[in-house]
């Protein structure tokens, strides 16, 4: 058979159309980040660094932005860690930082927001996890005081429900609809529909006070993969709130982001979720920016989002024994990430921009033509030059002891050239 006819539909690419029908604006100053509706999916992050020490935290917020996240969260779990807000808002406001922050509360939120109006206003976004807003009789008002702090100062919610931390009230109430079944789910199915109600259930409650419908985010985290791809599937049938997705408890290192990456995109293919957030866990001493740039990369790759140049590069084998072309390209990228924050003023488009880092003649010229800009390093035993092309074409062969200096010289020339702001016609 001719593999031309095999199908007679073009084979379909890229996400599936879901995406929340209303945007949510999350807000600080002049700053608007839009979360759903047609914006594209929004990169978050979070600090862990104690709220009341205003500086380290300012700090740590600044070093997330630059890194690129567009939201940032931070913890407000004591009074001292509400008091600390607006001076960590006026510490990033004279940094020349506008990233929205996002207040994150439990248990005592009620009180902190109340008893704190300066954090209150502070606050772009505030997030509500409703298994812990209060137990009893005391839940119903505890939460209601958040949503309509959240009316007074006009201020978005994401209503984020978490396994961990269930309502056990409301999990019972499934547990016994799900007794009274003729055949009745499994264990699983039954922590599936308790999360999604929840989550639901709480957004309604909050529109019932006066919560507007385009102030409203959801979230139900899971830490399991398959957990998290079913619940959010069901989810986005059921609701067209803007979605927050992210794996809990991730875990560290290339678990973690593995983890993240499977879950999330087979997501974001089928068009669900608006924001995420790559929850891992830091390594010691590491950078707390990695989530960040994991999150970026993972929409960077799937062509949802353009954040930075991704450089192409060669995994190495028998051919590639230097550690030259391996050392070039972690070189490049890192250069690369390091220039963008100056770049995406100066530059407009530059984040499409690919950089292929080859080891050796096989597909080193190859992909280095495919590239904006690519250079093949020699493998052992090719000759010791290093072709480099541009659009294309061969335009210099780099030998010797400079040949990182001299390939970023190319790489910043060719930024100017082709991503300089043009003059005005006048």
């Amino acid at each position: 058979m001719n593999a031309t006819n095999m199908c007679a539909e073009p084979i379909p690419s890229g996400p599936l159309a879901r995406r929340a029908s209303r945007g949510v604006i999350v807000q600080h100053g002049a700053r608007k980040v839009q979360v759903g509706g047609d914006a594209p999916v929004v990169v978050q992050s979070m600090t862990n660094t104690d709220t009341a020490d205003a500086i380290g935290t300012a700090i740590q917020v600044k070093e997330l932005a630059r890194a690129g996240s567009e939201i940032v969260r931070i913890t407000v779990n004591t009074p001292e860690a509400a008091a600390a807000v607006p001076a960590i808002r006026e510490q990033l406001d004279r940094m020349g930082v506008d990233v929205p922050l996002v207040g994150d509360f439990h248990y005592n939120g009620h009180l902190l927001l109340r008893d704190f109006p300066e954090c209150a206003q502070a606050l772009s976004k505030y997030r509500i996890n409703p298994g812990n807003v209060g137990k009893g009789a005391k839940r119903d008002s505890q939460f209601a005081q958040m949503i309509e702090t959240a009316i007074r100062y006009d201020k978005p919610v994401r209503i984020g429900v978490n396994w961990g931390s269930l309502d056990q009230a409301l999990l019972a109430r499934i547990m016994d609809e799900n007794a009274a079944r003729a055949q009745p789910w499994s264990a699983q199915a039954v922590m599936y529909e308790a999360l999604i109600t929840s989550a639901i259930e709480n957004a309604q409650r909050a529109e019932e006070i006066g919560l507007a419908r385009e102030k409203i985010v959801l979230s139900c985290k899971v830490s399991g993969v398959q957990d998290l791809i079913a619940v959010y599937r069901e989810l986005g049938k059921r609701c067209d709130y803007a979605l927050h997705l992210g794996l809990t408890e991730a875990g560290m290192g290339s678990k973690g982001i593995v983890a993240s990456t499977a879950a999330l995109s087979v997501l974001l293919q089928e068009g669900i979720g608006d924001t995420i957030r790559i929850s891992l866990t830091p390594e010691p001493g590491g950078d707390r920016t990695k989530e960040v740039v994991v999150g970026q990369e993972i929409l960077q790759t799937m062509g949802l989002r353009k954040f930075t140049p991704m450089v192409i590069a060669c995994p190495g084998c028998g051919r590639t024994t230097s550690t030259v072309f391996q050392e070039l390209a972690d070189n490049i990228q890192t250069f690369l990430r390091e220039q963008m924050p100056t770049w995406k003023k100066e530059f407009p488009g530059v984040e499409a921009m690919n950089v292929a880092v080859m080891g050796c003649i096989v597909n080193g010229p190859g992909e280095s033509k495919h590239a904006n800009i690519g250079i093949s390093l020699p493998g052992t035993g090719e000759s010791p030059a290093a072709p480099v092309f541009v659009d294309g074409e061969k335009v210099a062969t780099l030998r010797g002891e400079r040949i990182v200096d001299e390939f970023k010289t190319i790489v910043l020339d060719y930024v100017k050239k082709n991503y300089g702001k043009q003059p005005e016609i006048i």
